[in-house]
Order: C-alpha cells, then structure tokens, then sequence
C-alpha cells in the first residue's frame, strides 16, 4: 500500500470529489491542509484532523503538493490569481496539481505562471465520479513533465487505480474533454434506448440485461442505465458540470477548426434538462429530457 507519510498535502475545493480524495490521502499517512470556498465542509474534516486555511496563499504556503478540485476554469483561475491566490504564497518547488476539469488553452497558461513564481504544474483530471474517489479507484489522465509526474505519482496511487502520462501539460485536460464527450453521448445513447425500449412495451430492466455482454455493453450502461430504471439520480457527477465539459471540448474543437455536430446536440439536450430545473441532479438524469416521467 502507498504511503503518504511525510508529505503535506493541500486540497482546495472539497465538494462531491474532493472531500473524499482528502479523507484517502489522510488515511495514507499525509497531513492536509484544506480550503473551500464554503466553511461546512471545512469544520467536518478539520473535527478529522485535517488543518484548515483561510485562502489559497495559505495553502501554498504550508504544502508542498497543492491539488486543486474546483468545478471550472474561472474558479481555478480565481484560486490562483485572485486576492489570497495560491500563487502569491507559493514556496519554490510546491508542486500544484489540476485535478478538476478545466479549459486546455487556460491550462497551459496557468501551468505558465505557476512555473514562473518556482513552482511545478501537472494537469491530472479524473474519471471515475464520487464512487471511484470515494474507492480511490479513479482514472487519472496527466500532463507535465517526467519529473513532475514522477512527484505526483504516490498521490495518484492513493487516489486512482490508473494513470496515464498522456504528454506535457495540457494533453491531460485534452483526454479529459475526449472522456466527457465519450460519456455525455453514452448517456444520450442509452436514455433513449431505454426510452424506446418502455415506449415499445419491454421490460428496460430486461433490455438492459440483455445487451450486457454484447457491444452496446459499456460501464454507462451498467452504472447510469440501473440509475435511469431506479429512477434515483443523486448526483455522483452534475448534470451542470456534463453540460459544462461537453461545452469546453466544443470550443476546444472550434479553436482546432472542425466540428463535432452529435456532441453539440448532446450538449443542447443537457441545456434542456438544466432549464427544466434538473441541472444539480445527476447526469443519467439526461434520460428526464426524452421521458419527464423518467
């Protein structure tokens, strides 16, 4: 088993992802330092031992591994570079980590200025949601250079089950924005197929037991196919936060020069359910804006 003995570790952002990612790093011997933008969260882990900062410099300051969990570009941004931002209290060679979902261009820019004031920068979004931190079985996808890979390496250890060095920073967030438009289009897929399939007078329970195994078979289909039979949609990933990354793989494409028409339409579709109020359900959930009885 890794162990985090020894190390300080800052966790800024500690919402449905990052309170567990915290409490595992904790159980593997490091010591946390924790920031939120909400104090609740903050009070619960600091009765388990976590310390808690008032900003980002703080954190900085104390740490020498910084993650970031934050739910978009702006507030990294703000976490960084805002008044009590993180750069303005980071010591030489903190090494700050970027494991929400955040814009490609944007990253490469704040992996700039956090190399400018000393310190080093990996991009490792995830893949997994709630259930997948709270089982530090995450999939890790990472960006940086070998040596500052190599540093964040026992910490993906503690958190994810598999990490891939996709290339020099960036190229993480570019596989995390391939991850969200295979997911938020395999939902699509498999709401309407369940949809048709209880329009057409089959069991969906049946029909999704029925495809396991062939190639319509996917972890969508297993996780978020049983979530739209049950019909229970607490959130492991947000319906707005899906919206949100299937948004930022468009205008990463649009800055390519091509165009990816399905991941529009399922873009539009989740703008749908948002503005039927559904937006901080779950993202199976998407099945609400084919069938509102879902």
């Amino acid at each position: 088993m890794t162990t985090l003995d020894g190390k300080t570790i800052g966790v800024i952002g500690l919402g449905l992802m990052g309170k567990p990612m915290a409490r595992n790093l904790k159980a593997a011997g490091a010591e946390l330092i924790i920031h939120n933008r909400s104090q609740g969260v903050v009070d619960e882990l600091a009765a388990e031992g976590m310390t808690p900062a008032a900003t980002p410099a703080d954190v900085a300051a104390e740490a020498d591994t910084v993650i970031l969990m934050l739910p978009d570009t702006p507030a990294v941004e703000k976490t960084l570079r805002g008044p009590g931002g993180l750069i303005s209290g980071l010591q030489p060679g903190v090494l700050v980590i970027d494991m929400g979902t955040t814009k490609v261009t944007a990253t490469r820019i704040f992996a700039r200025d956090v190399e400018a004031a000393g310190g080093e920068y990996v991009d490792g979004p995830v893949s997994g949601g709630t259930i997948g931190a709270e089982g530090g079985a995450l999939t890790i996808m990472a960006g940086g250079t070998d040596a500052a890979l190599a540093r964040a390496k026992p910490i993906f250890d503690v958190l994810g089950q598999k990490t891939t060095h996709v290339g020099p920073v960036g190229t993480g967030q570019v596989a995390k924005a391939a991850n969200q438009v295979i997911v938020g289009l395999n939902i699509g897929a498999v709401a309407e197929a369940l949809v048709l399939a209880k329009q057409a007078g089959a069991d969906p329970a049946k029909v999704r037991e029925a495809l396991g195994g062939g190639f319509a078979d996917s972890r969508i289909l297993e996780v978020h196919g049983q979530r739209m039979i049950d019909g229970t949609f607490q959130p492991g990933g947000k319906c707005t936060t899906q919206r949100k990354d299937m948004d930022q793989a468009l205008e990463l494409a649009q800055e390519l020069g091509f165009e990816m028409p399905a991941t529009a339409l399922g873009r539009d579709l989740y703008d749908k359910l948002i503005e039927a109020g559904h937006g901080e359900l779950d993202h199976s959930a998407l099945i609400k804006a084919i069938d509102p009885d879902a």
